[in-house]
This record gives structure tokens, C-alpha cells and sequence, in this order.
């Protein structure tokens, strides 16, 4: 291999480096829009099969607690 077909190589390496940075975001919202789209979907499907009348499941309480913390004085 000489010096032009290395450095195609590498040049060809990053480029397709690039591209899947490029790449990743999109398909990875993707994968997540379509995962959302699921569970809309279900949700939907229970709504529609689960009698009228029927009392909900409880919810669990949800306890307001902070979320900040106190600052070294």
C-alpha cells in the first residue's frame, strides 16, 4: 500500500466518521418518536377495552419534594 492509498484510506475513514455523527441524532429520535408513538398506542388500546364504570387504579402519591440543595455559605 503506498502513501496515495493511505491516505484515501483515511480520508475515507473520516468521512464515514462524520456521517455517523451526522446520522446518529436523527435515527436516535427516530428509535425514541417511534417508541413514544407505542405507548400512545397502547394507552389508547386500554382506554377503548377497559369498561365503563370501572373505577381507575389508585395512584400512588406523589410527594412534592425539593429538588434543591443548600449552597456552601
Amino acid at each position: 500500500m503506498n502513501t496515495t492509498q493511505t491516505e484515501a484510506l483515511i480520508a475515507m475513514v473520516a468521512v464515514l466518521g462524520l456521517f455517523v455523527l451526522m446520522v446518529a441524532p436523527a435515527v436516535i429520535g427516530i428509535l425514541r418518536d417511534r417508541r413514544i408513538d407505542r405507548q400512545i398506542q397502547r394507552a389508547r388500546a386500554a382506554l377503548v377495552t377497559e369498561p365503563p364504570g370501572t373505577p381507575a387504579a389508585p395512584r400512588p402519591e406523589h410527594r412534592a419534594a425539593s429538588r434543591r440543595h443548600a449552597r456552601a455559605a
